[in-house]
């Protein structure tokens, strides 16, 4: 049961993590004009991807230094989430081994 837990735990983060890759492209494509925010549906999923995104990034970038334009926190919470499922696997390991 508790390894079923740390499954569902990783499966979460890496779909967090695919939404943060999915929000960095769009933003990318958005600001070099690739894309056209005149779209009402695409304005609404940019939107929605910023909404689950930005509580997540602001911590980060309290405590980073200004990079310029550049923005660090998608990269820090990436490697901050990698961090957490090799983690989470470690547990998981040790607890399948332990017999628990």
């Amino acid at each position: 049961m508790l390894i079923a837990l740390f499954n569902v735990a990783d499966l979460l983060l890496r779909v967090l993590g695919w939404i943060i890759i999915i929000q960095v492209i769009l933003s990318w494509l958005v600001a070099f004009n690739v894309l056209n925010t005149g779209s009402q549906g695409l304005r609404a999923f940019v939107g929605a991807l910023d909404r689950i995104t930005d509580p997540l990034y602001r911590p980060i970038r309290k405590v980073m230094p200004d990079f310029g334009g550049i923005d660090f926190s998608p990269l820090v919470l990436l490697l901050v989430i990698q961090i957490l499922r090799m983690l989470l696997s470690g547990v998981a390991v040790d607890l399948a081994y332990s017999g628990a």
